[in-house]
């Protein structure tokens, strides 16, 4: 089973906002997928849910199911990457197998999946 260390997950404002303004992003009806080149091996991950999705518990559970959705297919993407998740207000309602379905379609387009061959420009 795949983990998700501590160690693999953004957590300053300083690296957010560097991942928000020198990356790319590709948008999605429920996600937003940031990716910024980092030199090394390795990457790591951040996740965003802002207060216009709702209250605290909405917000969380937004952050639960992106956090899962990326633990489980983490092993796919490209390594050397920083990654930022930011879920979108129609996400809300949204079960687990589709966001899920949205995040490896983002990942597709942003070509950070090992098996794809080519990155969209």
């Amino acid at each position: 089973m795949l983990r998700l260390s501590k160690r693999g997950i953004l957590r300053s404002k300083r690296m957010f906002q560097e991942v928000y303004l020198h990356g790319r992003s590709w948008a999605e009806r429920y996600l937003v997928l940031y990716v910024f080149p980092v030199i090394g091996p390795g990457r790591k991950v951040g996740f965003a849910a802002g207060k216009k999705l709702g209250n605290a518990v909405t917000r969380n559970r937004m952050k639960r199911l992106m956090r899962e959705s990326y633990r489980r297919h983490q092993a796919r993407l490209a390594e050397g990457f920083y990654y930022l998740l930011v879920a979108r207000k129609p996400a809300v309602g949204v079960k687990e197998p589709e966001m899920e379905r949205a995040f490896l379609k983002l990942a597709g387009r942003a070509g950070v999946l090992k098996h794809s061959a080519h990155r969209e420009n």
